[in-house]
């Protein structure tokens, strides 16, 4: 017998993630410091003037100690951002709100301190967030707090895994360039320049722009209908930077232009995605229209360096259970277990929205526009999306899905390796739905902001060509899902906490992509046979 040591089998990422989450769980629970009760009386005075709106909360036996104070431009700003507490306000100059069940929570940092104040407003809860560089910067009612109540062991935990969180995000943001581009040439020039590419490019297109906005659709009706983020404060945060006020025209107009760069590096050192994904699919065109030996060698560059960038961001992705962890350290010690029952309405609206899509709208398209059973379909596509699912990635079940299509489903070598590769790589309808939800949901749960109708949709548009950038591996949709927040300023670090229960999410949206490009191969196969 061989007395050779046997190689011990790694745990599946999505193991180690789940792991990592209950561990960060437990370490978070065990150093809660839990909430600051404030036993002062508290009054809050609105003062009109000028047309601006004064908000100044503090102590009603020294109102020199202010709590927390805003400014807002007119009463209308005001309405906005305290709706139910601006009805029960009178047309008066001055108003005095009554302030009752008052409690803090600090949360340290390397970069600062962070208070999460709440209280009520004559029966209507309210929440803010005060944030300084540090104790010594806050108002001196916070900072007398702050110091009778020290961080201690507690602080120290907190302010280590909200570090090694932010590093996790760095590494995401670093790799998130390079991807895009690499990922989009080489999907591009994979497609060829001769014979029908025109035609069925179209035909391919259109399916994918099709379900992608259908897909985005059942997102926003869903994440509205349920709004898990509704009443939840997903922790560190802070209140955003909401966007300029614009019309829709200018708003479409605005991301329109942000897709033709007038310097292409200048867009790939500021990160402007939409710029970049516009650049990369026209370089991979003109790759083709090029051909002969430059064409080759740049195609063969750009496969190489697709190549590097997906071994580079799997190996970011391996090092997920260590930002789990970090992530559920900070978000239990800072919130408590209350952030499960917000990522699970959360995990409900996704999962709701992505059966609706995958169950009722692409059956339907596939019945009436692929002349097919649905359910026939389904079974012959069965293998490919059972290891979609457990893979969580579209490019390794790529081999697998074009063998199901041509020899279990009777499509055509000619239809399979022009669609599915570009599906692959451009059709990512769960995702975009995810992204959206995900997106949404961080916007409900950030205290002061409100999405109207022409922001949602700005979203929406966003999604969907952020979605023709995100790479079939796991977790992609983190890397892609900073091009959606930064569309409407909300804060990246926000998407912390969803990474928790992303390996999850990531497998069933996966299987909404793999199943969207297989159906897209029998719509297009039909088209082109009638």
């Amino acid at each position: 017998m061989s007395d050779a040591p046997v190689a011990k089998k790694k745990l599946p990422l999505h193991v180690q993630i789940l792991i990592a989450m209950v561990i960060g769980t437990i370490i978070g629970v065990m150093v809660n410091p839990g909430d600051i009760v404030l036993s002062e009386a508290i009054t809050a005075t609105v003062t009109a003037d000028d047309g601006k709106v004064q908000f100044v909360e503090a102590l009603s036996s020294d109102p020199t100690q202010t709590l927390y104070s805003e400014t807002f431009a007119d009463r209308k700003a005001f309405v906005d951002s305290y709706p139910r507490l601006a009805e029960k306000l009178a047309d008066d100059e001055t108003e005095t709100i009554e302030v009752t069940n008052a409690r803090a929570r600090f949360v340290y940092s390397m970069n600062d301190v962070l208070i999460t104040w709440q209280r009520t407003h004559s029966g209507v809860p309210a929440v803010s967030n005060i944030s300084e560089a540090s104790v010594s910067k806050l108002p001196s009612y916070w900072r007398s707090l702050a110091e009778k109540h020290p961080p201690g062991l507690a602080g120290s935990i907190t302010t280590l895994a909200k570090s090694l969180g932010d590093l996790f995000l760095r590494l995401l943001k670093m790799v998130t360039v390079p991807l895009i581009l690499t990922s989009l040439i080489t999907g591009v020039t994979g497609l060829g320049s001769q014979g029908n590419f025109g035609r069925m490019f179209r035909k391919t297109i259109t399916y994918y722009v099709a379900t992608s906005i259908l897909a985005i659709s059942t997102g926003l009706l869903l994440v509205n209908l349920i709004k898990p983020g509704v009443g939840a404060i997903l922790p560190g945060g802070g209140k955003a930077l909401e966007p300029a006020d614009q019309s829709l025209t200018e708003i479409i107009y605005q991301q329109l232009n942000r897709m033709i760069p007038t310097n292409p590096f200048a867009a790939f050192a500021g990160g402007e995605f939409l710029s970049i994904i516009s650049f990369a699919i026209l370089t991979g065109m003109f790759i083709n229209f090029v051909g002969g030996e430059h064409g080759r060698q740049l195609k063969n560059f750009f496969e190489a360096a697709f190549a590097v960038m997906m071994k580079m961001t799997a190996w970011i992705i391996s090092l997920a259970p260590i930002g789990v962890a970090a992530f559920m350290v900070y978000a239990t010690a800072t919130q408590g277990l209350s952030v499960f029952q917000t990522l699970a309405w959360y995990m409900l609206t996704v999962f709701l929205a992505l059966l609706f899509h995958a169950a009722v709208i692409l059956p339907i398209i596939i019945k009436f526009f692929g002349k097919r059973s649905p359910l026939e379909y389904a079974r012959h596509m069965s293998p490919a999306l059972l290891t979609a699912f457990s893979t969580a990635s579209s490019n390794a079940t790529l081999p697998l899905t074009m063998s199901c299509v041509e020899k279990r489903a009777g499509i055509s070598n000619e239809t399979s390796s022009f669609v599915l590769p570009l599906g692959a790589t451009i059709n990512m309808d769960g995702t975009a739905l995810y992204e959206v939800v995900a997106v949404l949901f961080i916007a409900q749960a950030t205290p002061g902001f409100d999405l109207s109708v022409a922001q949602q949709i700005t979203i929406a548009f966003t999604a969907l060509i952020a979605s023709v950038g995100a790479a079939g591996i796991p977790h992609a949709g983190l890397v892609m899902m900073a091009i959606v927040l930064q569309a409407v300023g909300l804060p990246l670090e926000s998407q912390g906490i969803i990474i928790a229960v992303d390996r999850i999410l990531d497998m069933c949206r996966t299987s909404v992509n793999v199943w969207s490009d297989s159906c897209g191969c029998a719509v297009v196969s039909q088209s082109e046979a009638s």
